[in-house]
């Protein structure tokens, strides 16, 4: 598969070859959707609490006697139907940890990589340089490169400085390529990635990519 190289000012520099088994896998929706579930589980903390009518303080002694008063018979003030009582089968404190095999994960990303390469939301720019690491230099390079809404920045061999001024933009999340993942390409309309990303990309996920092409004017 072939993709599109931009420079910094979204300038055609020719086309470079990458991996078909990343960038042009088949879509999966039903496993996408399973790995992101998980994920989303495996980030809950689960320690959601309640005590029960045997936790709760108080409640030793009957509050009246059985028969005789006119009222209805309880034998304690922490029964769950009262005010400040126990609850009844309120949360406990568990794992929504839910296990996802690495080959699923990594079809997942696959997947997700491919669907953006193949609709056009994935952008591949050969290097992010700004004359300085300031936030407005940033906001002219993504308007430069047509990349509005939640943008995902893969911007492997970027300068820190100018990751640093990324955090100010709105809607931008910044990423290497080693942790990318499913959830965070469903979350992004666009994605950026640096020459250098997408090989490395290729690289941990499993081959190497081909040489950049000349430019055919476009």
């Amino acid at each position: 598969m072939k993709l599109r190289l931009l420079d910094a000012a979204g300038r055609s520099l020719g086309h470079i070859d990458v991996l078909d088994s990343l960038f042009d896998a088949p879509p999966r929706p039903s496993l996408v959707h399973q790995v992101v579930v998980a994920r989303q589980a495996n980030a809950r903390q689960g320690t959601a609490s309640t005590k029960t009518r045997a936790e709760v303080s108080g409640g030793g002694r009957k509050p009246w006697r059985q028969k005789g008063t006119g009222r209805a018979r309880h034998g304690s003030i922490r029964s769950p139907i009262w005010r400040g009582g126990g609850v009844t089968f309120g949360p406990r404190p568990r794992s929504y940890a839910q296990r996802t095999p690495k080959r699923m994960r990594r079809a997942a990303l696959r997947a997700c990589l491919s669907d953006k390469a193949r609709s056009g939301g994935l952008v591949v720019v050969d290097r992010v340089r700004l004359p300085e690491a300031k936030t407005r230099h940033m906001v002219e390079l993504l308007a430069a490169l047509n990349a509005s809404g939640p943008v995902l920045l893969v911007g492997d061999g970027t300068e820190p400085g100018v990751l640093r001024c990324a955090r100010n933009v709105p809607r931008l999340r910044t990423l290497p390529a080693y942790q990318l993942n499913a959830a965070d390409l469903l979350r992004s309309s666009r994605v950026v990635m640096t020459l250098e990303a997408v090989r490395e990309a290729e690289r941990i996920w499993g081959g190497r990519g081909g040489a950049v092409e000349p430019g055919d004017g476009e």
